[in-house]
């Protein structure tokens, strides 16, 4: 098999002498620093297969998590290790903690478990905190020569409940404020939702078009709308129109840069924290059933057999004529009656040709579960719900896969000096090597075969397995290990395409209100439609921060969801459930349970009594010594949960063994 892609390349920064212009010597790296509880920092850096060691005193005001260059030292034959040289990016500025308040100063101690300084509060910063409350304090500066960076209070929390104050620590912690600063909102406030007629003459009107969005039944934000037209009896004018967020979002502003240091909006159980403040994301940019609004559109002239004629690109004015939501859209395809009946099935026949095209051309079919949980009044879970994919979905989906690749490719296409526009791609490597022999292997033990000469092959073998497993007893586990073979989608400038989802070129065009890539996107397509083109030399790095700020907001939502899972299992202490083993480790295992879809841990301790259990990785299983007992990924078991932490949003089981492996533990005792 030709060597699969292991290294994407992401353009990585380059660090420039100042004095010369020229490249650095190899020995600057740069990286994530991690620190650890003991204090000692790691930096992992671009292009190291090991991570260079940084002691407490060399990390030169970095703190957990930042981006830093980093000066190698001489190796000393162990472990290289290096000085912070520079922060390049801090990946948190705000933090929650108490404040400890004198006559004319303040000390706030943040709540972390990274070993942190503590800061510096001016009285005049302290914003009415009072001593022992508890804040978020945002950092100020760290200024040469200071023991303590300076921070300023710029909220004392009075949370109404455990599970408030849990929410904002978990955004806090992955970088995330919880509030639009002042300017922010001042500039969002001076913004004028009238429809401008010189702006109009500037764009195509179709508002006379039949268009509607179609979104969860809770949102408020609404990005995306579809219009259709028949032009004959075998062509039809689809339109995809998404919000014109960059007409109100100008660069260089402080709304532009608090939409870019964000970069995503975040959603976590019981809220939302959106990337833009909420008269851009729910009033002035949301397509609101009967409101004109400012949309940048691609209209498609597809025929009935799924086709696209051409299409055109550009601004426009549009009317959503209704508001459905996805349950609304489904009974429609099912009953086959309803609202625009006639063009909601033609839509829908569409969408699954796209999506049949897409598989016969490379895409994989993956499907992963999700969860939904029901909350009170106060935002106590009081049930779970399993969200599926419905042809409802699957109908928005497969046109704004079409919008986003159609973009990507028109812009692909253009050249400055022969050389392609530097553009936010979103790629998607192929699978590891390394990742993907071992599950392979385990995939064969269940008859399963897969054929490795090329990346298509690979492709359809997935695709095969997914068809065959389905509905047997081995197919959450081998979906899940499928999943974790696959490279993790990003940002770059350097195109290398979309392995999971078949496309050369792709990129995200369709969800400009949530995601900050996505107006950059909007940014340069219209600058090549007017042919004047400036060239953004930081892109990659823009890249790279919209990546890390993706994976910080996906560390927060799989954090809010663990802590409602905790919280919905408290009051079930103590009871016998069934489960699936979802993951297998040296220190243990964990469970997903069966009806109410939440993940704990079995300690390999807690198994001492039964067995000593080693961990087969090959085999995703913990094996007994003596009994050959085996607990596999994938394996219904029963168990017993014995333990629900909120703070450390961790749930603890008990396998309840069966009568068989009772026989086993008595026999044994009786050899000793």
């Amino acid at each position: 098999m030709r060597k699969l892609r292991t290294d994407i390349k992401c353009g990585r920064k380059k660090f420039m002498s100042k004095k010369n212009g020229k490249k650095k010597n190899p020995s600057l790296v740069t990286g994530i620093l991690d620190i650890t509880r003991s204090g000692i920092g790691y930096v992992i850096a671009e292009g190291r297969s090991n991570d260079v060691l940084v002691r407490p005193n060399d990390f030169n005001k970095a703190m957990h998590g930042d981006m830093v260059s980093v000066q190698l030292k001489q190796s000393n034959g162990r472990r290289i290790e290096g000085v912070v040289e520079d922060v390049i990016e801090r990946k948190q500025i705000e933090f929650i903690g108490d404040i400890e308040v004198n006559e004319n100063f303040g000390f706030f101690k943040p709540d972390t478990q990274k070993p942190m300084p503590d800061f510096y509060i001016n009285a005049k910063n302290l914003n009415g905190a009072k001593n022992n409350d508890r804040v978020v304090v945002r950092f100020l500066k760290w200024d040469k020569g200071e023991r303590k960076p300076e921070g300023e209070v710029v909220n004392v929390l009075q949370a109404k409940d455990r599970n408030d104050l849990a929410m904002k620590e978990i955004l806090i912690q992955n970088g995330f404020p919880l509030e639009f600063p002042k300017n922010v909102l001042d500039e969002t406030n001076l913004l004028n939702e009238a429809i401008d007629i010189t702006e109009m003459d500037r764009r195509k009107d179709y508002r006379d078009v039949l268009t509607f969005t179609i979104d969860p039944a809770d949102a408020k934000d609404f990005d995306d709308a579809l219009s259709i037209k028949k032009i004959d009896r075998d062509e039809y004018e689809i339109g995809v129109h998404i919000a014109d967020v960059s007409h109100f979002v100008k660069p260089a502003t402080a709304l532009d840069e608090e939409g870019y240091t964000r970069a995503t909006s975040v959603y976590l159980p019981d809220r939302v924290n959106p990337m833009l403040p909420e008269k851009i994301s729910n009033e002035l940019c949301s397509l609101r059933p009967k409101e004109d609004k400012f949309t940048f559109s691609i209209i498609f002239k597809i025929n009935n057999k799924g086709k696209v004629k051409n299409y055109w690109i550009g601004k426009t004015i549009i009317h959503s004529n209704h508001r459905f939501n996805y349950d609304e859209v489904q009974e429609i395809i099912e009953s086959k009656n309803g609202k625009y009946v006639e063009e909601i099935l033609h839509l829908n026949a569409l969408a699954k040709d796209f999506r049949k095209e897409r598989f016969k051309n490379g895409a994989i079919n993956f499907s992963s579960t999700e969860i939904k949980f029901q909350l009170d009044e106060n935002g106590k879970p009081i049930g779970i719900i399993v969200k599926e994919s419905k042809e409802a979905h699957q109908l928005i989906e497969e046109f704004m896969l079409l919008a986003n690749r159609t973009v990507a490719a028109y812009v692909a296409k253009i050249k400055i000096d022969k050389k392609p526009i530097p553009f936010p791609y979103r790629i998607h490597d192929t699978p590891d090597e390394e990742k993907l022999k071992p599950f392979v292997a385990f995939a064969k033990k269940f008859g399963y075969k897969f054929n490795m000469n090329n990346e298509a092959e690979v492709a359809a073998s997935f695709n095969q397995l997914l068809k065959d497993v389905h509905g047997k007893p081995e197919q959450h586990v081998l979906e899940q290990l499928g999943i974790r073979t696959m490279a993790k989608a990003i940002y770059t400038s350097e195109n290398i395409g979309h392995y999971g989802l078949g496309f050369e070129y792709y990129c995200h065009f369709t969800s400009p209100i949530r995601r900050y890539p996505d107006i950059l996107v909007h940014r340069i397509l219209y600058d090549v439609i007017e042919k004047n083109i400036y060239p953004d030399k930081k892109m990659e790095e823009k890249c790279k921060h919209c990546s890390a700020k993706e994976r910080a907001a996906m560390d927060a939502e799989r954090a809010g969801n663990k802590y409602k899972q905790v919280e919905f299992m408290m009051d079930k202490v103590g009871e016998d459930m069934e489960g699936i083993i979802s993951g297998v480790a040296a220190f243990g295992f964990w469970v997903e349970t069966v009806n109410e879809k939440c993940e704990g841990l079995v300690s390999v301790k807690d198994l001492s009594d039964y067995d000593d259990f080693r961990h087969d990785d090959s085999d995703y299983a913990l094996v007994g010594l003596h009994t050959g007992k085996k607990f596999r990924m994938g394996d219904k078991i029963k168990i017993k949960l014995v333990a629900a932490n909120l703070e450390k949003r961790q749930l603890d089981f008990e396998w309840i063994p069966n009568i068989e492996s009772l026989k086993v533990k008595a026999a044994k005792g009786k050899k000793k």
